[in-house]
C-alpha cells in the first residue's frame, strides 16, 4: 500500500509542509501504520500548476508526475492552511484537477492548519464542495492543528503537544484501516461495474 501526503500552502517552508513532514515520519515509525510500502510527501507550491480551465491538456507540465503518485496511492492526507477562513486556492485547484479515475473511493485524512485558534472552516469547505466529482472519501477523523508554530516541532513542547501527537497517531491508524477496507470496493467497482455506471460518474 502507498500513502500520499499533499501539503497545499502556497509558501515555501510553510507550517503546512512541517505538518506534512511530521505525518510522513510518523507514518513510517508508527507500529499502527507499518503496512505502507511507500510514503510520499508533495508540497504543491514546488510544482508549476496552472489554474485549471476545465481542459485536460491545461494541467501543466508537472501534472503527469503528480498524477502518477495519486494513481499509485491507496490513501491520501490533504493538508491546508486556513486563509481568510478558507482552504488554500492551491488545494482547491488541485482537487479540481483530480478526477475519479485517480481518486474515486480512496480515503483521505483532512488536516487544517492555523497559526491561531481557527481551522474549522477549511475542513467544512472541503467536505462540503471539493469532493463531489473526484469521489475521494474523507474519513470522519479530520485534524485541526491550532497554534501550529508551537506544536509538532522536533521536541514536544507540553502536554497539549503530546496529546496532539497521540491524536495524529490515532487518525493515521484509522486512515490505514479505511485504506485497507476500500481496496476491494475499488476492485469490484472496476471489475463488476454497475449497469450504466458511466451515467452516474458525477455527484449530485
Amino acid at each position: 500500500m502507498k500513502l500520499l501526503i499533499i501539503s497545499s500552502s502556497q509558501r515555501l517552508d510553510s507550517q503546512s509542509a512541517k505538518v506534512g513532514r511530521y505525518i510522513a515520519d510518523s507514518s513510517f515509525l508508527s507500529p499502527h501504520t507499518m503496512g505502507y510500502d511507500a510514503i510520499y510527501h508533495l508540497e504543491l507550491c514546488r510544482f508549476e500548476l496552472p489554474f485549471w480551465d476545465g481542459e485536460e491538456h491545461s494541467k501543466g507540465k508537472h501534472w503527469p508526475e503528480i498524477k502518477q503518485k495519486i494513481d499509485e496511492a491507496d490513501a491520501l492526507v490533504l493538508i491546508t492552511p486556513e486563509w481568510g477562513g478558507m482552504a488554500s486556492p492551491l488545494l482547491k485547484n488541485f482537487l479540481l484537477m483530480c478526477t475519479r479515475v485517480e481518486t474515486a473511493h480512496k480515503p483521505a485524512l483532512l488536516i487544517s492548519v492555523s497559526t491561531g485558534i481557527g481551522g474549522t472552516y477549511p475542513i467544512v469547505e472541503v467536505k462540503m464542495n471539493a469532493l463531489k466529482n473526484n469521489k475521494l472519501v474523507p474519513i470522519p477523523d479530520h485534524l485541526i492543528i491550532r497554534n501550529v508554530s508551537n506544536v509538532l516541532n522536533t521536541i514536544p513542547e507540553d502536554a497539549r503537544d503530546i496529546a496532539l501527537r497521540e491524536r495524529v497517531q490515532y487518525s493515521l491508524h484509522m486512515l490505514h484501516q479505511y485504506a485497507q477496507a476500500l481496496v476491494p470496493i475499488r476492485e469490484r467497482h472496476a471489475n463488476q461495474a454497475y449497469p450504466k455506471q458511466q451515467e452516474y460518474c458525477y455527484g449530485m
